[in-house]
């Protein structure tokens, strides 16, 4: 039975509709960010908790977006509150504008933790990160092409917004995917200049590469594409060599993954390591944040140090200038960074990570058990604390292997899970926190229950 959307959103969530119609005369869409919209209308939230949402209507949701999976503590953790609070009060101030010592505290940390990171730049966002990542590799290299891989989202920018979710028909060769722009407004210089790749297919990849070795500077990759469909083992080894023997230098967008697989993300999980790495999500505690790290040979080519300054020197010494350019008045913002080391701090504690793990996995069997008993092809794909729902049987490699799901079953449980109390945004991953607890994962397995003999009626 069809699932009438309107009358979800009128009877439980009048405010959340009237609030958005007032929102849509200031802000385009109502919504901040083209991915917060949900139809007919977004679900408004007022407060959060440790695992809950609540919204402006009072409705109670266990959450498993988690700010798109930042949150890995949960809601309002002390300890996170009282890290950023307690930052900005000893330094008197929001922000200094200049150095300060946890800039070092966290980079250190972060060498400690990433297999492959030897230094460390901040910026403001997982975005920031994968652009900043993407302009030193090319300077590096000095070539003026970029590779990515089929439904892999890096950041709403130019160029990288490319075959994330493109429509199949003009995606192309399997083998050898199109580039298809995502967005209007993008020009045709980055369909150009972007070389897409097909995931977890090594002999496909390795042919595009070798007959584009001189023109690649770099390849960036999701090790789990959108945050729950895993590179193959044999296919990240195989793409690591693959770029050592040709010259080309991997880039490893760890936005999603980073502490999510492990503390020291995808690269420590799969024993692979990159030239370089972006992090955020985790990484701020719930502020936005960012960063790259990497081999120091690559990451010196940022430092300004000893050269002339690059905004006032003329275009003959620009044309000389061997430093790329990066800056940002909030990068290492001192609040984000201690809020984030409260995080991590946390997640070090002994069996932190490993009781998230499990109760993740638990979840897994137990849903799968249940769409099993009602004879619904479904699977849960993912790592670590991260998954996603797929009605469909059969191996689940890459992006096109998601066509074979049943979306429109899925959007209808999504929306009557909604009215349940279990919160994700329709289609999303689910990512879990330490602050889920035994009791959450026990309503959420009723819920999909009551949801499915809703839909099946």
């Amino acid at each position: 039975m069809a699932l009438n959307r309107q009358d979800f959103i009128s009877h439980n969530t009048a405010t959340s509709r009237e609030l958005h119609k007032k929102a849509q005369e200031v802000i385009p869409g109502g919504v901040t960010a083209n991915i917060k919209h949900i139809d007919p209308h977004p679900i408004v939230m007022e407060k959060g908790n440790g695992s809950k949402l609540y919204d402006v209507d009072q409705n109670e949701y266990i959450d498993y977006l988690l700010s798109y999976g930042a949150l890995i503590a949960g809601h309002g953790h002390p300890a996170v509150f009282d890290a950023a609070i307690g930052q900005m009060r000893e330094a008197g101030t929001t922000i200094f504008g200049t150095p300060h010592r946890l800039e070092t505290v966290m980079a250190e940390k972060l060498v400690s933790l990433y297999p492959s990171i030897e230094m460390v730049r901040f910026t403001n966002s997982g975005l920031e990160a994968t652009m900043l990542a993407i302009r030193a590799t090319m300077a590096y290299a000095g070539k003026s092409k970029i590779a990515k891989f089929e439904g892999h989202y890096h950041g709403g920018y130019d160029q990288v917004l490319m075959s994330v979710n493109p429509d199949h028909g003009a995606a192309g060769d399997p083998s050898s995917p199109n580039a298809v722009p995502e967005s209007l407004g993008i020009p045709d210089y980055y369909q150009q200049n972007t070389v897409v790749l097909p995931f977890n297919d090594l002999d496909a990849t390795e042919k595009i590469l070798r007959q584009r070795a001189d023109e690649v500077s770099a390849i960036i990759m999701e090790p789990v594409q959108g945050g729950f469909i895993p590179a193959d083992q044999t296919f990240i080894e195989g793409v690591r060599a693959l770029t050592e023997e040709l010259g080309i230098l991997l880039i490893f967008d760890e936005v999603k993954t980073g502490f999510r697989l492990a503390l020291g993300g995808a690269q420590e999980s799969y024993g692979v390591t990159p030239d370089l790495t972006a992090l955020g999500k985790v990484l701020g505690g719930g502020f936005p944040v960012g960063a790259i790290g990497g081999k120091k040979e690559i990451m010196d080519i940022l430092s300004p140090a000893g050269s002339r300054d690059i905004l006032t020197a003329g275009a003959d010494q620009r044309a000389k200038h061997n430093t790329l350019f990066h800056s940002g008045t909030y990068n290492g913002h001192p609040t984000v960074l201690a809020s984030g080391l409260a995080t991590i701090e946390l997640l070090e504690k002994d069996r932190t990570m490993e009781d998230l793990f499990d109760k993740t996995n638990r979840l897994r069997n137990e849903l799968e058990e249940l769409y099993q008993s009602y004879n619904i092809p479904m699977q849960t794909v993912g790592r670590g604390s991260i998954f996603n729902i797929i009605l469909a049987e059969g191996s689940i490699k890459n992006y096109r292997d998601l066509k074979k799901a049943d979306t429109s079953l899925r959007k209808e449980l999504d929306y009557e899970l909604l009215n349940l109390g279990i919160y994700t945004k329709p289609l999303n991953r689910y990512s879990l926190s330490t602050a889920h607890s035994e009791e959450d994962l026990k309503r959420t397995v009723e819920a999909h229950k009551q949801a499915i003999e809703n839909v099946m009626k």
